[in-house]
């Protein structure tokens, strides 16, 4: 066996660590060279895909060299440390200043804001906000806030983040139910879950299952009507993780935000549309007072107080640097063009599936670049969308399939995310590979799921 006591001369895969287990249940006893140790876990990952190719997921895999070179660089800053790192910490609420332009805040000096880790710490956030505030309102109205567990009302085709919160925070979850006419919340019905004990309704701005929008303006007039003949009001959370940093560059009139009156919170991922890689999220409230004080804690940290409002604490401040610095890179211009373009590319792609003839639509990138389809009850095929899937999986594209929420679970759909580092380019080889996996399938002798795949599982956020 080659002697490696002079590691910088031996070949890697001539090392003893090559012919070696790499993946670990107990650490190993002595250190190898890191050039070495680099490339076998590289090879380890070997097998996972390529990112851009992934599909199914609505955070981004791209950005430009010199953003990850500042953002490797920025590693190491605690996000925390707002006394060791000001500009830092002044690039973080700049980034919320101009969130609150782009959602219209009435007025941004009142707002309330932080970066987070994703939109789950932002709904989780946000979902506190409301249950305090409601808690307090609940006191000074009487109500025995003992007798019954406060809800919160959402529709069913939420993200798993909101049950999360719910089953956290000891919150009744009440869900309004999707059917085939109403995919986004039924605001025929929606009032119909609420009562004194609603710490509020969740509006949301790109469904995780078909990219659509819930009617928001609709919701605000609703809770407007309601708040007019009953003490304990209830407010408005938008959950625009995928919609909240994209509708204000292409929809910009869409009345979802702060414009309205009841919208008080809203969060969104800045690693989806806001272009940022995994993971930052913000979230914003339009006022001072939807915040309650309990909520904000003054932290002695390194020699100094400051205000903190997120659930965690240490972490790296290189996505808040990143996502300062998209803002600053691109411009609404920037953020406006590359989003048009990426519309551009899910419209032509939702084409694409059309002409197929076998597939019923549910969005063609009209909302969000989504596309999201299910075969048509007539498609007389023999495959499922699942076996698409595997089959587009063979050409390393990661495409998925799963069913509606309960009500309409029967229905299995297949969804495409179109990112800003999907160029037309890279969508006419997917076009192509889709079209011919479709006729690979038709002329198949043996498919590998005769039976539809029953899970429960929610997909990505």
């Amino acid at each position: 066996m080659t002697s490696e006591k002079n590691q910088s001369v031996v070949p890697i895969f001539g090392s003893n660590a090559s012919e070696e287990a790499v993946m670990l249940d107990k650490m190993r006893m002595d250190p190898i060279n890191p050039s070495i140790a680099y490339r076998l876990i590289k090879d380890e990952l070997i097998n996972e895909g390529n990112a851009r190719q992934n599909l199914a997921t609505f955070c981004q895999t791209y950005m430009e060299p010199e953003v990850t070179a500042i953002m490797a660089e920025t590693m190491e800053k605690n996000a925390i440390d707002k006394s060791e790192y000001p500009q830092t910490a002044a690039m973080e609420q700049k980034c919320v200043k101009m969130i609150a332009d782009l959602w219209h805040a009435p007025n941004r000096d009142r707002v309330m804001g932080t970066s987070t880790v994703g939109s789950s710490e932002a709904c989780m956030l946000g979902g506190m906000a409301m249950k305090f505030r409601w808690r307090d309102r609940a006191k000074k109205n009487g109500l025995d806030i003992n007798a019954k567990r406060p809800n919160l009302v959402i529709s069913s085709a939420y993200q798993v983040c909101w049950e999360k919160f719910c089953v956290y925070w000891d919150i009744e979850m009440r869900e309004v139910p999707v059917d085939s006419e109403h995919l986004s919340i039924n605001t025929d019905t929606v009032m119909d879950y609420v009562d004194e004990y609603t710490i509020g309704i969740v509006g949301i701005l790109g469904i995780t299952y078909t990219g659509k929008f819930d009617d928001i303006k609709k919701l605000d007039e609703l809770v407007e009507e309601y708040n007019q003949t009953h003490n304990q009001d209830l407010v408005i959370h938008v959950d625009a993780a995928s919609g909240g940093l994209f509708v204000p560059f292409i929809e910009p009139d869409l009345l979802w935000d702060f414009r309205l009156k009841n919208v008080v919170s809203i969060n969104s991922s800045g690693h989806k549309y806001g272009l940022v890689y995994p993971g930052v999220g913000w979230v914003l409230w339009k006022d001072e007072e939807y915040l309650p004080k309990e909520l904000v804690f003054e932290v002695s940290y390194l020699g100094s107080v400051m205000p903190t409002m997120a659930i965690n604490f240490s972490r790296s401040a290189s996505q808040i640097i990143g996502q300062y610095y998209n803002f600053y890179r691109f411009g609404f211009n920037g953020y406006k063009e590359i989003h048009e373009r990426t519309k551009k590319v899910a419209m032509s792609l939702a084409k694409t599936v059309e002409e197929t003839g076998l597939f019923k639509m549910f969005n063609t990138g009209e909302n969000l670049p989504i596309v999201c389809f299910t075969l048509k009850e007539d498609a007389n095929v023999e495959w499922s969308l699942y076996d698409l899937s595997d089959r587009l999986q063979m050409r390393g594209w990661q495409v998925p399939s799963y069913p509606f929420p309960k009500d309409m679970q029967d229905t299995i759909v297949q969804r495409f995310v179109c990112r800003a580092d999907m160029g037309q380019n890279m969508a006419n080889a997917f076009a192509k590979d889709f079209n011919a996996a479709i006729k690979e399938l038709s002329q198949a002798r043996i498919l590998c799921h005769k039976e539809p795949v029953k899970t429960t599982v929610k997909p990505e956020h």
